[in-house]
């Protein structure tokens, strides 16, 4: 069980809802009747600012099962181009690197996902500008956040194609891992301290269950290609030490989700 006693055995998770249907209305019927427990779609119906859920929608979608939980995905290690907090200026030339007046958390974008960037995200204005972020998710009516890029901290552990565990951050003279903890924790805090049971649901960075804090912190946690990528089983080194992790540290009363990514092959 969770932290609340919510004891999920489903899931949906829908981050374009407008591919689930072109009508908005109808995606909201289907979301409710879809039959999960716990419901993860993005903040709005098809990523847009002024697409965002209406509290009323998401008490629909909370409606179509009792003692459902709908949470909103966030992104908090790296910053998305097409979100309302981006600024154009940023990266005007949109070679990836970030402009002279781009703000100090900003670094240059994921080689692997056009529009997203990596940050310092321990940085203090990038932390204002999520939780500005966050408040709008509460205002919405969701029943909390699902963190992803949570292992940000990864990025800043390699060194030259080596991977340093628990690597020191000179900017706040802890590890990087402690500082996206600390980041979880100040999201967790303030999330609570709006809404009494708001869930904290990190995507990955399964190492950070070896702090026990962190453990009784979060609710949950989702973990994407754990035992298979796309179409292929998966016995690399990465999934044999998340088994090792999840099997020590996964104690009660945080709950395990598994994403399993989907690639739908042209024919």
């Amino acid at each position: 069980a969770g932290k609340d006693g919510f004891q999920p055995q489903s899931m949906a998770y829908v981050l374009q809802a407008d591919k689930l249907d072109k009508r908005r209305p109808q995606a909201v019927d289907k979301l409710a009747n879809c039959g999960r427990d716990l419901i993860v779609v993005d903040y709005s119906y098809d990523g847009a600012a002024d697409g965002k859920w209406t509290p009323q929608e998401i008490a629909k979608i909370r409606s179509g099962l009792k003692g459902r939980k709908v949470v909103a995905y966030l992104s908090i290690g790296e910053a998305e181009d097409y979100r309302s907090y981006w600024r154009a200026s940023w990266d005007r030339g949109r070679d990836g690197k970030p402009d002279p007046g781009a703000p100090a958390f900003l670094e240059a974008v994921n080689p692997d996902w056009e529009g997203n960037y990596k940050v310092r995200y321990w940085h203090e204005d990038w932390q204002v500008l999520m939780l500005k972020y966050l408040d709008e998710i509460i205002d919405q009516g969701f029943d909390g956040a699902y963190l992803d890029l949570v292992a940000a901290f990864e990025h800043f552990e390699e060194d030259n194609g080596r991977w340093i565990d628990h690597r020191k951050n000179p900017a706040t003279n802890r590890t990087y891992r402690e500082d996206m903890i600390a980041w979880v924790t100040r999201i967790a805090k303030h999330g609570r301290g709006r809404t009494k049971g708001f869930l904290v649901i990190p995507q990955n960075g399964s190492q950070l269950l070896e702090s026990e804090p962190y453990r009784r912190l979060v609710d949950a946690i989702g973990v994407e290609d754990l035992f298979n990528f796309r179409h292929q089983v998966l016995i690399s080194f990465y999934s044999k030490s998340n088994h090792v992790v999840l099997r020590v540290k996964l104690d009660a009363p945080t709950i395990l989700i598994i994403v399993l990514t989907v690639n739908r092959e042209k024919t």
